[in-house]
Parts: C-alpha cells; structure tokens; sequence
C-alpha cells in the first residue's frame, strides 16, 4: 500500500521527467516489463521499457514542444497502488512522426484525456492513456472527421453502417451436402438395371 501523497510524488516525478525529455529518469520509473497502451500509438500497446522509450522518442522527436499538464486533481485508489490522473497536453508537430511515417503538419493540438496508472511497490507497472483521438486527428489535419448533425454525411454514414449491420445479420448460403462418390454410382447403376 502506498498513500495519498506518495502515489502523487510517483505520478509528479513521472510527469516531470516526462517534460523535461529526460527519458532515461522517465523509463527508470516504470517496471522493467511495463504495459502502456495509448490510443496515439500507432500499435499499442507498448510493452517494456525499450519499447515505451522507442515510443516516448518519436512523439518527442515529431512534437518537440509537447507539455503534459494536469488539468484536476489526481483521483488516487484507496490503497494508493492506482490512480487517475487528467492531463491537457499541448503539441506542435513540426517533424514526422516514426513509426508510421506520418508526415509534419505544423499544426498545434490541445488534447484533453485521461491516464490510468497503476503500480507495485517500486515502479508503475502499466498505463492506459485515453482521449478523444478523432478530435485530436482533426486538429493534425485541419479537417472535420465527424459530420455535422443532420448533414448529408451524416444521413449517408448512418444507411452505408445500417447496410454493412444487415448484411452481417444475414445467414451464410447453405452450402450443397457432400457428394458420396460411391453412392452415386450405385444410384446411377441401379437406374441403368432398371431401364
């Protein structure tokens, strides 16, 4: 068990190396085989240090501006060994994001979510990041995703999604009963004898 205020030292020592892009203090404080699955990761989730590192790298590296700030208090579980925490994050990416290859915008983005932490008793151990990644791709893009309520994009998404649900809804074609080989043969010499 840890309490109120060393779960919040945990999760302020993260967030300040974090920012500082002093990568080595922030895997330091994550278990060797931590689990952390962001809805921004390309192929989440990332699982241990190495890979968290390789992630932490390319955001850094395609958003050098990036700052992680609370936005409210950290909602922390009564035995101290998980927490909450809501964060704003503001970003330019003024390079390309590696892996996948997405290419620099130059676009600014503020995104609101939400980190779940949970630890042991010396290292976060895993790491759920969640957000509205839909808004966040169109602050990247400069392009409205969601159509407006009503729109003709909005009537055509609803019937196209409505046709996909009722084809899958439908039964597979009955497929013809084996053949019998044999069986057929005896059926065709038994019409044969009797002709």
């Amino acid at each position: 068990m840890m309490s109120r205020s060393q779960t919040c030292e945990r999760v302020n020592a993260i967030l300040a190396a974090w920012n500082a892009r002093d990568l080595d203090g922030f895997v330091a404080q994550l278990a060797p085989d931590v689990y952390w699955h962001d809805l921004g990761m390309p192929h989440p989730p990332a699982v241990g240090r190495e890979a968290v590192r390789a992630f932490s790298a390319a955001v850094l590296r395609a958003f050098p501006d990036f700052r992680y700030e609370l936005r409210g208090p950290v909602c922390v579980a009564e035995d101290g060994m998980s927490c909450v925490v809501p964060f704003v994050i503001t970003a330019t990416q003024t390079a390309p994001l590696t892996p996948p290859g997405f290419a620099p915008t130059g676009r600014t983005v503020r995104i609101e979510g939400l980190d779940y932490l949970q630890f042991n008793e010396h290292f976060a151990t895993r790491i759920e990041t969640r957000f509205d990644i839909v808004h966040t791709l169109e602050q990247l893009l400069g392009l409205s995703l969601r159509p407006a309520a009503g729109s003709l994009r909005e009537v055509v998404a609803v019937r196209l999604q409505r046709a996909v649900a009722w084809a899958r809804r439908q039964p597979a074609p009955a497929s013809p009963p084996p053949s019998n080989k044999r069986m057929d043969q005896r059926a065709r010499t038994s019409s044969k004898e009797g002709d």
